[in-house]
């Protein structure tokens, strides 16, 4: 199994982190101001962060368009949302995860993950710079978020 993750420390609250991912998630323009390489972004069933809502997304991946649907599976205000693939991506890719964890009163650490069902050489060999290329992405969308939520933080204070 591949297990993909990403984290950064980020000096702001917990809740301030997630109530940003939170509007980066509702729709189109809000996800596209999150990182250059997201493209679209739309709710198909249900609300937006939700358990049970479905989403669809397009991402440019490695250079490529990728067109993904996924389903959310758990959502823990303030702290977690997890979501998988829909069908048949689901039986390779099978959980997703972002994490807000408090580190002291305003500070708190983004955590992403994502795994998949295959033997890292096995995928490499079919896809090859795929895992580094996505590892990449989720190093920027945590990067953007840090600045992003930072930003937001100086200016009120």
């Amino acid at each position: 199994m591949i297990r993909l993750e990403d984290s950064i420390k980020v000096d702001a609250p917990a809740e301030s982190v997630f109530q940003w991912l939170a509007q980066r998630m509702r729709d189109r323009e809000s996800y596209r101001a999150w990182h250059p390489d997201h493209v679209d972004l739309r709710w198909i069933k249900g609300e937006p962060l939700q358990e049970g809502a479905v989403v669809y997304a397009e991402e440019r991946l490695h250079g490529r368009l990728h067109k993904l649907k996924f389903r959310i599976t758990r959502v823990v205000p303030n702290r977690l949302i997890a979501y998988r693939s829909l069908f048949p991506l689901s039986l390779l890719a099978p959980e997703n995860r972002v994490i807000t964890e408090p580190n002291g009163e305003h500070r708190c650490t983004f955590a992403a993950s994502a795994s998949l069902r295959v033997p890292r050489w096995l995928f490499e060999r079919h896809h090859p710079g795929q895992i580094e290329g996505a590892l990449q992405h989720m190093r920027e969308e945590g990067q953007n978020l840090k600045r992003a939520v930072e930003s937001l933080g100086a200016a009120r204070g």
